[in-house]
């Protein structure tokens, strides 16, 4: 059975992705940092297709650890979708240091993380697809979001870098960015999302489940990698 890894995936965008990929028959292993009682019962009544994993990605031995466990548990890993990821909006004059670090330690040193301990892993399974997931943010910025237009910016990058170097080993790389959600993130910033659909020229917004199948259909081609894909309906 194939195997795939899907951070911050206890809910929101990454619990549709992790729902997808069971349906198109993976072992999906389920990373988290934080998710309640409830959260874990959903995840556990998936059976043996869902493996719940917590570890934060920003630390780089909890990440190793997790590459050794989906090894020991599946002996492989095709997919890696990279969806962890946290806001902390604040101008940037009055943006923390702390709040800085945190956003990069997570959405792009976990990320990068992610990557490194998992593609060995991958290339013994003679390679697959990594997605990761960027936003509209990095590449328009965003009034509120310095750290979060850095991160989602720099991913583009790394994505494409990444993708150069491991395409010797059978391993696509790509950048999904999904546009705006109605996920637990975003339910907090209502200015944002009313301005998100005044902008949309369809007025309307992202559906997580129809960015969880442009993803699988992503992971089911050969030949894309170091792409960049914008499902937004908000010109760029």
């Amino acid at each position: 059975m194939p195997a795939a890894l899907v951070t911050g995936g206890s809910r929101g965008l990454g619990k549709e992705i992790a729902l997808a990929l069971i349906e198109e028959g993976y072992a999906v292993f389920v990373n988290y940092l934080s998710a309640g009682q409830k959260t874990s019962e959903h995840w556990r009544s998936a059976g043996g297709f869902a493996h719940l994993i917590r570890a934060d990605v920003g630390d780089p031995l909890q990440v190793q650890m997790m590459a050794e466990h989906i090894e020991k548990a599946a002996g492989r890993l095709d997919v890696v979708v990279n969806n962890a990821g946290i806001t902390k909006d604040a101008l940037l004059l009055k943006q923390t240091e702390e709040e800085w670090d945190s956003i990069i330690r997570t959405n792009l040193k976990g990320c990068f993380n992610v990557i490194q301990s998992m593609a060995p892993l991958m290339i013994k399974s003679g390679g697959g697809h990594i997605v990761n997931i960027s936003s509209r943010s990095g590449l328009r910025g965003n009034s509120g979001q310095a750290a979060y237009s850095a991160s989602k910016a720099a991913l583009l990058g790394l994505s494409r870098t990444a993708a150069v170097e491991l395409a010797i080993h059978n391993i696509r790389v790509n950048c999904v960015l999904p546009g705006f959600m109605m996920t637990d993130m975003a339910m907090t910033a209502d200015k944002a999302m009313a301005g998100a659909m005044r902008k949309s020229i369809l007025k309307r917004l992202s559906e997580p489940s129809e960015v969880a199948a442009m993803i699988m259909s992503i992971i089911r081609t050969q030949n894309i990698t170091g792409q960049a894909f914008s499902l937004d309906s908000r010109m760029l």
